[in-house]
């Protein structure tokens, strides 16, 4: 019953990196599109910013207060 649990999770797992590979090799410049905050000009629309950056910015403002 465990043999049968891990081969069947090693065959998902296979699978899942099959298609993964599919959609760089299919794919322009077979790179995946950027998934940080920063790259993404809706989120830059909106004025959404990184955590890092935001955080950055509020150090920034907390210091010209002082």
């Amino acid at each position: 019953m465990i043999l049968q649990t891990v081969i069947l999770s090693i065959v998902i797992v296979a699978i899942g990196m099959v298609l993964l590979l599919v959609k760089i090799i299919l794919k322009k410049n077979g790179e995946f599109s950027s998934q940080h905050i920063h790259d993404s000009q809706a989120m830059k629309d909106r004025g959404i910013h990184c955590v890092i950056d935001q955080d950055r910015e509020a150090r920034e403002k907390s210091k010209l207060k002082n």
